[in-house]
């Protein structure tokens, strides 16, 4: 009888949904998905859409979840790298310029170089991004305030693909002047150091408007940081007699050249404006890539000040970069 009973009681709680012996089979519910179950009565956000999630590709999939490789790219504009120290030497406002008195100045080697934004400039009126900005790098703020992520930054040396830039992103018109916001260098310099002369040692310059560095590395060195640097923090590595030597410091300024009055950059910014030889045109309807060289001026980019007089940079009589600013940018289209 209380076998009956229970029974009879089990049967009333499944009936009113106390307990339900009956759950829902999940799964994705979209017919469209690549995983659609068409058993499933509940959705559980676990579809799955494959294919071109990169909206800059000519067949970009607003619906897609994954990227699956499938994207398509037409003509591209491609920017590299030269680093030029036979080009003229210009200061901030694009007047050609000498080394002032009480410094020296050398051309260095260059290793390699980033950047953090770039925008195509129709005329000399074109306010600070108001023309085509067509590239802006990662920043972060995990050094506390904003700063550009060098962890995530492009570095590449000379005629490296630095960027590339779907042609269909980019509004055509005819474009006169181009921005480039240098973020990073890397070049070679010759000093004097403890009795041994012409010496050869790696720089590394930090001229972004503000750099969160988590590490860096100069030859065999690696240094830490995991802090925000602002603009003209520099390294020096170099290697005497099987010795590994390193020491870090802040230059006083950098020089940014801008020859366009009537276009301002911020102070602290690092936007080297340049022309383009000819003045640029994209039509919209180009079938090939288009390659555009950023010719940077590193004639005597390297400045110290000479302490000695002997115009030789000698790290070990108080002489110390103050500054590292590139001398000029032209753009040339191949």
């Amino acid at each position: 009888m209380k076998l009956i009973q229970l029974s009879l009681i089990t049967a009333l709680l499944f009936s009113i949904g106390g307990i339900s012996s009956c759950t829902k089979k999940k799964g994705c519910t979209d017919s469209t998905a690549d995983n659609y179950d068409a058993n499933a009565e509940e959705d559980d956000g676990s579809c799955i859409v494959y294919g071109c999630t990169d909206q800059t590709s000519e067949n970009y999939n607003p619906d897609a979840t994954d990227d699956d490789g499938s994207c398509v790219y037409g003509p591209q504009l491609v920017f590299k790298f030269k680093f030029d120290p036979n080009q003229e030497r210009f200061d901030s406002f694009g007047n050609p310029s000498t080394v002032p008195a009480g410094n020296a100045a050398q051309s260095p080697n260059f290793n390699k170089m980033s950047g953090h934004y770039v925008e195509l400039i129709p005329d000399e009126w074109t306010a600070l991004g108001t023309g085509q900005v067509i590239y802006e790098g990662p920043e972060t703020t995990q050094g506390g305030s904003a700063a550009i992520d060098f962890d995530k930054a492009v570095v590449v040396g000379e005629n490296e693909v630095f960027l590339s830039v779907p042609i269909s992103a980019i509004e055509a018109g005819t474009y006169e002047f181009i921005r480039v916001s240098v973020s990073y260098q890397e070049f070679e310099v010759v000093y004097n150091a403890s009795g041994f002369t012409n010496q050869t040692g790696m720089l590394a310059s930090f001229i972004g408007f503000n750099t969160y560095i988590s590490s860096y590395s100069l030859n065999d060195h690696v240094e830490a940081v995991n802090a925000n640097k602002l603009q003209g923090y520099w390294g020096f590595q170099t290697n005497v007699s099987g010795f590994n030597f390193f020491l870090d410091g802040q230059a006083a300024g950098t020089t940014v050249v801008n020859p366009l009055p009537n276009s301002p950059i911020p102070p602290g910014s690092c936007l080297v404006t340049g022309a383009f030889e000819t003045p640029f045109t994209l039509t919209g309807n180009e079938t090939e890539d288009v390659e555009v060289v950023l010719s940077f001026s590193t004639n005597q980019s390297f400045e110290w000040n000479d302490a000695n007089g002997n115009g030789q940079y000698d790290s070990d009589a108080n002489e110390f970069p103050v500054d590292m600013g590139l001398r000029g940018l032209k753009a040339i289209v191949q």
